[in-house]
């Protein structure tokens, strides 16, 4: 059986146990959603926001993409970030990476031409490499740069978010989302919180919003 014919099979034995466990649950499902959590993770198959913090379906509102990057260039990623803070009120936004990212140790070495369009998208993190490279370059072995670099992605990424204008607005209106940046080991399933940004935290004045002169 081919591998896409066994998730169609899992998929339908999936469905009829929901059923009988929980006659009312896709009714309940398709009704509305109401997820009080925007989780922007890394696109690796082994890190599904699900299934790692044990939620339920309609818990969750996921964007993924190689490394957990919120681009400011990114419409996709921006898109995704204001339907949840405006239109689904999320009060929550994590940002969630995970040791030995390949991606994020693919930028810590030279570009590779046949890979033109990942070169692009990895120019953000070697940027952020570039700002820590003295701190990330001290450590010994390319596990422990890799796992640093995959630190100070995260920390940057949920600043990036503090300087979007959809997130100062909110934080002025609704005095939410707060902000969380998580990293995730493979080697135990533990999550480590490394930055929280509660609504109205500081933000570089070159960042800010500016005043309406209306």
């Amino acid at each position: 059986m081919k591998s896409h014919e066994r998730l169609l099979l899992e998929n339908r034995a999936w469905a009829e146990e929901t059923r009988q466990r929980d006659p009312g649950y896709f009714e309940r499902l398709a009704a509305d959603q109401r997820p009080k959590i925007l989780w922007i993770g890394c696109s690796d198959s082994r890190v599904p926001a699900d299934i790692i913090v044990n939620a339920e379906p309609g818990e969750i509102f996921a964007h993924r993409n190689i490394a957990n990057q919120v681009v400011a260039t990114d419409f996709n990623c921006l898109s995704v970030v204001q339907y949840a803070v405006q239109v689904l009120k999320v009060e929550h936004v994590i940002v969630c990476g995970h040791y030995n990212c390949g991606g994020v140790k693919a930028s810590l070495d030279r570009q590779r031409p046949e890979l033109s369009l990942l070169n692009k998208w990895l120019m953000h993190l070697k940027d952020i490499y570039r700002m820590h490279r003295d701190e990330v370059d001290r450590l010994e072995s390319m596990t422990e740069r890799t796992n640093r670099l995959v630190e100070l992605n995260v920390i940057e990424q949920v600043r990036r978010l503090s300087h979007m204008s959809i997130i100062q607005t909110a934080w002025k209106n609704e005095q939410s989302p707060m902000l969380h940046g998580w990293v995730y080991a493979l080697d135990d399933g533990i999550l480590q919180q490394l930055v929280t940004l509660p609504a109205g935290s500081d933000v570089d004045v070159i960042y800010q919003e500016a005043e309406s002169a209306i």
